[in-house]
């Protein structure tokens, strides 16, 4: 990694901190650290399941304990087993108490006034940058907290991601898509070492996945590659597509190859912006109109 992107990186992350109060003991006059005030964010007026907050504020279970158990203490939360009919004993959900709502709205006006304070000393203009610059970087943090991982494809997201890939192609296909026209993938082909699925998640969520075959009689092949809306735009599809071929480079695989309809035509783009050439049919797929292949290792 260069040593000047990363010495920006980190000047950056010193000027932000300062800059919003992160360093304060007493965030925004608020009278507790960030860590608790940005919980009750968090926690809001709807309430959340703590399982829920873990998974999107990103912080191990021990230390959101803690931050609970001293928001408690205080009188702003509660933290109890769901209470709906039916629900699991064992999901808690955190509630703000009538104190914890009041502090909720100091803490949203004062968020209100630091943002405020950080547009007000520049012009219209430089507003309008900082503002489309800031965006722009949320989007790349975003993109750089989506964790790519095998999964089992039993697993109840990667099932979630396979329904979501085939609800997407039966809207863009020309004629649907019918699961039993199309040549199956099986879930012992997408175990190793037969071959893998990936999933991509974003706070624990899943939001895309893929697939390799690494049959031993016949060329590898790439299947079901899919990215949910909410992150296209983020290279998620390149990142999954470069991590099925490293998968398979570290298996001795020289090659790999997928088919297409024609009409995914940001899939298409994507394979032939990232070495892919197109070749004759290899199989006899239903729903493909191209097939591509990619040499592995250069």
């Amino acid at each position: 990694m260069d040593s000047a992107l990363i010495a920006a990186v980190r000047r950056f992350n010193r000027t932000v901190t300062q800059r919003v109060g992160a360093l304060d003991d007493e965030y925004m006059a608020q009278g507790r650290p960030l860590g608790q005030a940005r919980l009750l964010w968090e926690i809001g007026p709807a309430g959340a399941e703590v399982a829920a907050l873990r998974a999107r504020l990103g912080l191990d279970s021990g230390y959101l304990s803690r931050l609970l158990r001293t928001l408690e203490n205080d009188g702003l939360v509660t933290v109890a087993p769901a209470d709906q009919t039916g629900a699991d004993g064992r999901v808690r959900v955190a509630t703000l108490t009538d104190a914890g709502r009041t502090e909720w709205t100091q803490l949203d006006q004062r968020s209100d006034d630091l943002a405020a304070s950080i547009l007000e000393p520049l012009t219209d203009h430089r507003r309008e940058r900082l503002v489309a610059a800031m965006a722009e970087v949320e989007r790349l943090l975003i993109g750089s907290m989506i964790v790519i991982e095998p999964c089992p494809p039993s697993d109840p997201r990667a099932r979630a991601c396979l329904r979501a890939y085939a609800r997407d192609v039966a809207r863009l296909f020309d004629d649907g898509f019918d699961p039993t026209l199309s040549n199956p993938v099986n879930d012992e082909e997408l175990v190793p070492p037969a071959g893998v699925l990936l999933l991509a998640t974003l706070n624990s969520e899943p939001i895309g996945c893929g697939a390799v075959k690494l049959p031993r009689d016949a060329p590898a092949e790439i299947k079901r590659v899919w990215v949910a809306d909410t992150v296209r735009g983020l290279g998620v599809g390149r990142r999954l597509l470069g991590e099925l071929e490293r998968y398979a480079a570290e298996r001795g695989v020289r090659a790999v190859r997928l088919d297409t309809n024609r009409n995914l035509t940001e899939a298409i783009a994507l394979y032939r912006a990232t070495g892919y050439r197109e070749i004759e049919a290899y199989n006899t797929e239903h729903y493909a109109h191209h097939w591509f292949e990619k040499q592995l290792g250069r």
